[in-house]
């Protein structure tokens, strides 16, 4: 399963969709909808977000694994260090190898502080390249103590995630190269949402594996893209999410059809939606779909 993913992401095209797990004990919703709409036979692989913004969420592992076992594809469990010492990272990947949940997307994670949960603390032991190195030692067998497993682990391959928007290149750059050195097969931007931003964090990204003391690195630039259909979204990503970048034009538009109607808003947005996508697919076929859930938007990406 996950041979075949790594297979696409190095040599094909590659399209996964994010799923965001509930406040609730269950998943099913979330499958129903998905096989409702057979997004399973139109993409790649899923993945699952681990608590965003710090906000009480069923288990990312666990939805990976119920995922997993229901359309037979890969999915990529996220894993935030916000939440985790060394000692529970670790356990959360022993348990999850033995479920074969073995694609780990590892974030830093969100403050703590923004919590619906009362007086929650960061732990913050390390940021994600922490994670991506206790992936590398249970690739060699051992854990990050140096201490060896009586039974090896299988293979796990650690993902992680990038701005797609910086005021100075060089940081950009900076970032990956440093993800790349503690072993990421494939990094995934944030949205973007021009095709100019989409060839130049290719550039970047090439750039960064050449500036690596990873020589050995097959790392890939997943593009993230979020669908934007309201005026109020493309605000919101304007004003309040560092690290993305809205073209004024999308916002120009969205803004004259939101005077006419609120069909007229979405028709609109999804049009410029639909359209950046076909195009980037065109220039890099190696895509991840966030929609917070609106799967029926994912679904009519995914038309040809």
């Amino acid at each position: 399963m996950f041979d075949t993913l790594l297979e696409k992401l190095q040599n094909r095209s590659y399209i996964t969709l994010e799923t965001t797990p509930g406040h609730t004990p269950t998943l099913k919703p979330i499958i129903q909808k998905i096989s409702e709409l057979k997004l399973d036979q139109k993409v790649d692989g899923f993945s699952t977000t681990d608590n965003p913004l710090a906000k009480l969420k069923y288990n990312a592992i666990m939805a990976a694994f119920k995922l997993q076992e229901k359309f037979n594809k890969p999915v990529i469990a996220t894993m935030s260090m916000r939440d985790r010492n060394k000692i529970a990272l670790q356990s959360d990947l022993l348990g999850a190898n033995d479920f074969d949940v073995r694609a780990i997307l590892a974030l830093t994670g969100d403050n703590a502080n923004i919590s619906d949960q009362p007086n929650t603390k960061g732990v913050f032991e390390g940021d994600s390249t922490l994670l991506l190195d206790m992936i590398k030692c249970f690739n060699s067998g051992i854990d990050f103590a140096g201490k060896p497993f009586k039974q090896a682990p299988r293979p796990t391959y650690g993902f992680s995630v990038v701005n797609s928007f910086a005021k100075q290149d060089k940081t950009l750059i900076k970032k990956m190269t440093k993800k790349i050195d503690h072993g990421t097969v494939g990094i995934i931007t944030q949205p973007v949402y021009d095709i100019d931003n989409a060839k130049k964090m290719l550039d970047l990204h090439l750039q960064a594996k050449q500036n690596s003391n990873n020589t050995q690195s097959q790392s890939q630039l997943i593009l993230g893209f979020f669908p934007i259909t309201k005026l109020r979204t493309a605000q919101f990503l304007t004003a309040h999410v560092p690290g993305i970048h809205v073209p004024k034009i999308w916002l120009d538009k969205l803004h004259v059809a939101s005077k006419v109607s609120l069909e007229e808003e979405f028709k609109v947005g999804f049009e410029m939606s639909k359209k950046l996508f076909d195009d980037i697919l065109k220039l890099h076929p190696k895509m991840h779909i966030m929609t917070a859930n609106q799967f029926d938007l994912a679904n009519e990406l995914l038309k040809k």
